[in-house]
């Protein structure tokens, strides 16, 4: 028999970074909170590389040193490869002043964990390896219907007067509603796997960092993501990945392709067979709709190249917190918070898109991306939008991405200035850039 509750100020859909920070969020500013999560916890998952931008984010959220307790390996860099062995490093002291310069390369089971946890101590409901089967989304003013199965198969109603959908690529309302468009010119997949046994003395580059490194068919990642393991993955066009006869065979090819990654693995052995993953990148052009919201990969997916999906994920699940708070007291109108929402969405999601776009354009050689950019975008503005600058207004990189009508993918709205991450130190660049010479 189905079970009825209506108590539910927000149910979210989704545990993971996205879901979790917004249900802490939400949980944090008075909200009556369930969090419904197909997996057990904790649970493997792919994206391990954090941006720098994060641990402002965290600082923000008072999360920053629960997770340095976690002893994740410091990142303070990326490095770009190539087949030649020839590499340039970004630097994020590169950055200035005002900000944290290193990140975490995290094991995601332990991550997520981490803000789930703190979701719950937040004072939210969790229900585990429980499976969404249908949305209601109320058109007016009566609460969403959300029907789930618990782990032990007992159907399961809830209503909510707000609905935050994080869950990820199965995208709950995007299906729903049929809202999901795929990025025809960045259709790539992946093959990865985890590499045991890894020695630092081996590693050719800084300790902690992050590489790419590009070929002829595209790009090998390798991120380390606890003490001796090594995530390694090669992404590549879909023809790439048909025309191999043995998925296996073409991780470890691609892999031998880049020099330093090979000398960084070493003596290192495979964990497990090579998983993959394919139809990365998508978006949705609506984001929010009558008290609901769809918050990280739920409405858009990027090719992970540059690690931005975690800090996008979390930003903006938070803000839709904000958003669902404001307008159940009666602080905003849905049409202002739609706005604000889709606004400040699109705008972190459309900056690194471009950033993407780019790398890809030029056949994922990040020094010839570089090297065609007018002079006034500095290593600093690269060190800064690759550590997670997409709401800068001051930023000169992220200025010339948004030039490029080629790289246009949502349709048009209105930019949003204001970091998540750094609010204050944002605004006071934004301000310095728009005074006149002599004012200053």
């Amino acid at each position: 028999m189905t079970q009825n509750h209506s108590d539910y100020d927000l149910v979210v859909i989704g545990a993971g970074p996205a879901g979790s920070t917004a249900a802490r969020q939400a949980a944090q500013l008075g909200l009556r909170v369930l969090i419904v999560e197909k997996d057990p916890f904790p649970r493997f998952h792919i994206g391990e590389s954090l941006l720098p931008y994060m641990s402002g984010l965290l600082n923000q959220l008072g999360l920053l040193e629960r997770m340095r307790q976690q002893g994740h390996p410091v990142k303070s860099g990326a490095e770009f490869t190539n087949t030649e062995g020839q590499f340039h490093r970004v630097c994020f002291t590169d950055q200035g002043p005002g900000r944290f310069h290193t990140t975490f390369q995290v094991e995601r089971s332990r991550f997520d964990q981490v803000l789930l946890d703190s979701a719950v101590e937040a004072g939210a409901t969790v229900t585990l390896q429980a499976e969404v089967t249908d949305i209601d989304l109320s058109d007016d003013d009566a609460p969403h219907r959300i029907r789930y199965t618990e782990a032990d198969g007992e159907p399961v109603e809830v209503q909510a007067s707000v609905l935050i959908d994080a869950s990820g690529r199965a995208g709950v309302i995007s299906g729903k509603l049929g809202l999901r468009k795929p990025v025809q010119r960045l259709k790539m997949v992946a093959v990865y796997r985890h590499y045991a046994g890894v020695r630092e003395e081996t590693n050719p580059g800084w300790s902690g960092d992050v590489q790419i490194g590009n070929h002829a068919e595209g790009w090998v990642w390798a991120i380390p993501n606890s003490a001796g393991t090594l995530s390694v993955g090669a992404v590549m066009r879909k023809p790439t990945m048909r025309a191999a006869a043995d998925r296996e065979e073409l991780l470890s090819d691609h892999i031998s392709r880049i020099p330093r990654i090979v000398e960084r693995l070493g003596t290192a052995k495979p964990q497990g067979p090579a998983r993959q993953e394919s139809d990365f990148c998508y978006y949705a052009d609506q984001v929010v709709g009558n008290r609901w919201f769809m918050v990280g990969d739920a409405a858009a997916f990027v090719d992970p190249v540059f690690s931005g999906g975690v800090y996008l994920a979390m930003t903006t699940g938070m803000q839709a917190s904000i958003e669902a708070a404001a307008v159940l007291d009666g602080r905003s109108t849905i049409e202002d918070s739609t706005a604000r929402f889709t606004s400040l969405y699109k705008t972190g999601y459309d900056t690194y898109f471009r950033l993407v776009q780019g790398f890809y354009d030029y056949e994922f050689d990040m020094g010839r991306f570089k090297s065609e950019l007018p002079d006034t975008v500095d290593d600093k503005s690269v060190s800064l939008l690759l550590g997670g600058d997409f709401w800068g207004q001051a930023n000169a990189f992220a200025t010339e991405l948004r030039s490029e009508r080629r790289w246009d993918l949502f349709e048009p709205f209105e930019v949003h200035y204001g970091c998540p991450a750094y609010p204050e130190l944002e605004l006071a660049e934004r301000t310095a850039a728009a005074e006149p010479m002599g004012a200053r």
